[in-house]
């Protein structure tokens, strides 16, 4: 016979979040933010402008990439097996030396203002109540050290887009180390933007609006290059700037004034905002980026990098020989090339050419807990969440970001329980079969 003194074990984050989300049904109340990917997605496009949309859900191509994400998810299936005896799972796992409570990251959404004012804080604070590391985009619209500020001890790391400049390199790498930050991920896979019809058809580039350029306009270097264009020009005598006013151009000179640090009225006046804008615009990624280069971050930052963007086997191996100390293996959510492999099905194939130490991010096409367990049990020591939780974002701000992720790690906690796995340190292939 069982204590009946004895002190229940924990319920689990899964049992926990149905049972805050069941108590408050019996009040009427129905969750804000959806927990299912469809009806998430659904309200998220009913909340947010076009031009948000098409950015944050849009796809390069014909979209078969993005497809392909989630096809590669639904060809495995999960075999449960039953009965093993332990009533709690250990979802903890660590990475580069910490010890994280699930293998979940926020991947780095740019632009995400395009959603919800303050949009990079808001993602932080609730990335570090979860105690989950949030990637701060390199293309965020709150400078590094405001985000930071916001997470408080929360873990985050850096995404780097490696710019023409090279002390503009240098310098974020610099802020990263002083804002904490415990990784730098270098995003190979965007030297130059693909081809994505949806903000195309709109014309719709958020970075030529000031929106997406906060790391920049915060940044000395950046801030020294700009004043150097801006005392060139107005040395050109006669220049002009053959801009044709229209209601348009009106907009877009407000919004880059806006975003642009310092007071409205005078970035309005002011050639500055609208010369960071061209800056950035020029120099803000490097497609002539070699692995040569990237090498020379060994010598230029004291903290780990990772590369983000690997889906060959060779390019993983070259990483490693340049010093890289993990890969998030990711075709970008399906946005740079179209008709690319997905990034689950390259998976085991990277794996396999770095060996099992080396710890590899599985980013694309993950939406739900039982996505979280496939690409695991597939060779990931963990996952990056992109598009879900902007769609959080845009229904409920920080609290959204927060549900979607608790969401996530709740279905991971039951689907793990009711496969019989006790730990993420269990999840194998052999748990998993291809679908018929």
């Amino acid at each position: 016979m069982s204590d009946p003194s004895a002190v229940p074990p924990p319920e689990g984050p899964g049992r926990t979040r149905q049972g805050l989300v069941y108590r408050a049904g019996v009040l009427g109340h129905r969750p804000t933010v959806p927990t299912d990917a469809a009806e998430l997605e659904r309200r998220a496009q009913a909340a947010m402008s076009p031009r948000a949309w098409a950015y944050v859900a849009g796809s390069a191509g014909e979209g078969a990439t993005a497809r392909a994400n989630r096809a590669a998810f639904d060809r495995h299936r999960i075999v449960p097996r039953m009965l093993p005896g332990r009533a709690t799972r250990d979802l903890s796992t660590e990475l580069l030396g910490r010890r994280l409570p699930a293998p979940v990251l926020l991947a780095p959404v740019g632009a995400a203002g395009l959603v919800h004012r303050d949009s990079d804080t808001e993602i932080g604070a609730a990335a570090a109540q979860l105690g989950l590391p949030y990637i701060i985009s390199n293309q965020g619209c709150s400078p590094m050290e405001d985000v930071a500020a916001a997470m408080g001890s929360g873990p985050r790391w850096f995404q780097l887009y490696w710019s023409k400049d090279e002390l503009l390199v240098d310098s974020l790498l610099a802020r990263a180390e002083a804002s904490g930050a415990e990784a730098v991920v270098v995003t190979l896979d965007t030297t130059m933007l693909g081809w994505r019809p949806q903000d195309l058809n709109l014309g719709s580039l958020p970075f030529s609006q000031g929106i997406g350029i906060a790391q920049y306009t915060s940044d000395p270097r950046f801030q020294q290059v700009v004043a150097e264009r801006v005392a060139a020009k107005q040395e050109q005598k006669g220049a002009s700037d053959d801009v044709k006013v229209t209601l348009g151009a009106l907009r877009s000179l407000l919004s880059i004034s806006r975003e642009h640090p310092g007071d409205l009225r005078s970035n309005l006046r002011s050639p500055t905002p609208r010369a960071a804008v061209e800056t950035f615009l020029d120099i803000y990624s490097n497609p002539g980026l070699t692995w040569e280069q990237l090498a020379t971050l060994r010598d230029r930052t004291s903290l780990p990098f990772l590369v983000k963007g690997v889906i060959h086997p060779d390019d993983a191996r070259r990483a490693v020989e340049v010093g890289a100390s993990g890969i998030v293996v990711s075709n970008h959510g399906g946005r740079q090339v179209d008709g690319a492999i997905a990034s689950l099905d390259a998976l085991p194939a990277v794996r396999a050419a770095v060996g099992p130490e080396l710890p590899l991010v599985l980013d694309s096409g993950v939406r739900t807990g039982s996505d979280v367990v496939k690409a695991i049990a597939l060779g990931a020591d963990a996952v990056a969440i992109g598009r879900p939780y902007v769609y959080g974002l845009a229904l409920a701000g920080r609290d959204g970001v927060r549900d979607v992720l608790s969401n996530i790690v709740a279905e991971l906690d039951l689907t793990m329980g009711l496969s019989g796995v006790g730990s993420v340190s269990e999840l194998g292939p052999e748990l998993l079969a291809a679908a018929p």
